[in-house]
Formats: structure tokens, C-alpha cells, sequence
């Protein structure tokens, strides 16, 4: 389960918060007006592929072919680590979930 805040870099241990479309690290909104460039780290993906394989292997041992299918079909852990460059110069490793993610995404379009 994701932590929504600041895991590393300037602001640590600030929540990461959504309210009404808007979402906020600590006192700062992000926004195309505060935040200069932001960059997805895919580790977190490629761990929950590898994790769905070996629990597909898991299932397919225990409970056979439906088992398989089981382990396989399993989504991903909806956990994204973003790296935030803010136009102020500062940069901030955050942790969100898949609700957050989606906002600021839309947001930085």
C-alpha cells in the first residue's frame, strides 16, 4: 500500500494529499505553475510483474491450472514513486497511490 508523501529529498515525511482535484505535498500544490518536471520510476512495476509471475507459479502449484490463472490475473499493487523537480529548485521523491497518481497526471497534461 502506497505511503502518499515524501519519501526522500526536500519535504520528507510531508503528506501527499487529494482534495476536490487539487493534490498538495505538505503547504505546496502541484501544478504546471510549481513544478518544473516530474519523472515516473518504473522499479515498482517491474517488481509487481515479477510478484504476479511467482504468485501465478505459487497457484498453479497449490491449486493447478486455476490457480495459475489466479496468480497471474492478480493487478499490480497500484504504488507509484514519482520524482518531482519543483521550479523553486527543490526535489522531492514522493510515494502515492493510484487515486493520487491519476490527479497529478491529468493535472500535468
Amino acid at each position: 500500500m502506497a505511503k502518499n508523501k515524501v519519501i526522500a529529498g526536500d519535504y520528507i515525511g510531508a503528506a501527499v494529499s487529494e482534495l476536490l482535484g487539487t493534490v498538495t505535498i505538505g503547504n505546496n500544490v502541484v501544478s504546471k505553475q510549481t513544478v518544473a518536471s516530474y519523472e515516473v520510476m518504473t522499479e515498482e512495476h517491474r517488481k509487481s510483474a515479477v510478484s504476479g509471475v511467482v504468485r501465478g507459479l505459487v497457484g498453479k502449484a497449490v491449486l493447478g491450472p486455476v490457480g495459475l490463472l489466479a496468480g497471474l490475473s492478480a493487478k499490480s499493487i497500484g504504488t507509484y514513486t514519482v520524482a518531482v523537480n519543483w521550479k523553486s529548485g527543490r526535489k522531492s521523491l514522493i510515494e502515492i497511490d493510484d487515486k493520487i497518481y491519476k490527479v497529478i497526471m491529468k493535472e500535468m497534461f
